[in-house]
């Protein structure tokens, strides 16, 4: 199996703000009939980045998930991500890895995986691409030995799950 490879730097200011997830790999934590799934990566007080997921479930009622992600390294480029409550991510073995395997020069479409080859997300500043960058992103995947049989494709319809929907719960 091909070894995977992240890119040999990250603008991490640059990487922040709302990203779509347009494809991943199945994830137990994310129903597989998610639709309207964001990412929001925002710098917090002590200098990691607070990830903030959202969708809406299976059931359309809209969710969210918030961890906290750190570089492991002075690329920036492979990150460490842990979504569970702030007083219990001390307990080892919980941080899962976020490596970015291929990021466009304008930061508007980014290759997310896992070094396992478990985990994967195509992501992007819209919430759809064109098929040509698309496929130029899957191909990348591929090369770094990814199976994609079972990709999951994103739904979008314009909605976002906003903080007060998530309040009235």
């Amino acid at each position: 199996m091909s070894e995977v490879t992240a890119i040999p730097s990250l603008d991490l200011k640059r990487y922040l703000g709302r990203w779509y997830e347009i494809a991943r790999l199945p994830i137990k934590y994310e129903d597989e009939h998610s639709s309207d799934v964001t990412a929001n990566y925002s710098l917090n007080s002590n200098g990691k980045i607070r990830v903030d997921n959202r969708c809406f479930d299976e059931h359309d009622k809209p969710s969210n998930a918030v961890g906290e992600a750190e570089p492991v390294d002075e690329t920036n480029a492979k990150l460490t991500v842990n979504f569970l409550p702030a007083a219990l991510r001390w307990i080892p073995f919980t941080n899962g890895d976020y490596w970015v395997l291929k990021l466009d020069p304008d930061y508007q479409i980014a290759l997310v995986g896992t070094p396992d080859h478990k985990f994967l997300w195509v992501l992007a500043r819209e919430s759809s691409i064109l098929e040509a960058s698309l496929n130029e992103y899957l191909d990348e995947a591929r090369r770094q030995g990814f199976d994609l049989s079972k990709l999951i494709w994103t739904p979008h319809t314009g909605r976002e799950v906003s903080d007060t929907m998530l309040e009235s719960g």
